[in-house]
């Protein structure tokens, strides 16, 4: 059993913020980079944030200056702080991480949450 979970998602009038959080599972060991994706209906899943091990991080053009991804490598956490969101944020959101879990390497996916903005 592979494990991501998350937390945070909900529903937002523009200009407002969330937090969303993602915890690996105890037997997962993250050894690479943590990111977040997003995917609205009709739509490519798309990369929205990632922050290598040693705190490099990338952004997408739409979401640069607005997000903020962060982790805890100890806790092998993830979270993405989201502030002046817009209507088109609208999406599930699902955190990724490149882990190994019982020598089994590999890419892991959240279960995703809804992230709703309203206009």
């Amino acid at each position: 059993q592979v494990r991501l979970v998350e937390s945070g998602g909900g529903r937002v009038q523009a200009g407002g913020s969330l937090r969303l959080s993602c915890a690996a599972s105890g037997s997962i060991i993250s050894i690479g980079p943590m990111a977040w994706y997003r995917q609205a209906p009709g739509k490519e899943r798309e990369l929205v944030a990632s922050m290598t091990s040693g705190g490099n991080t990338n952004y997408a053009d739409s979401v640069k200056g607005r997000f903020t991804i962060s982790r805890d490598n100890a806790k092998n956490t993830v979270s993405l702080q989201m502030n002046s969101l817009k209507p088109e944020d609208t999406a599930v959101y699902y955190c990724n991480c490149l882990g190994d879990y019982h020598g089994n390497l590999a890419t892991y996916w959240g279960q995703g949450t809804q992230v709703t903005v309203s206009s």
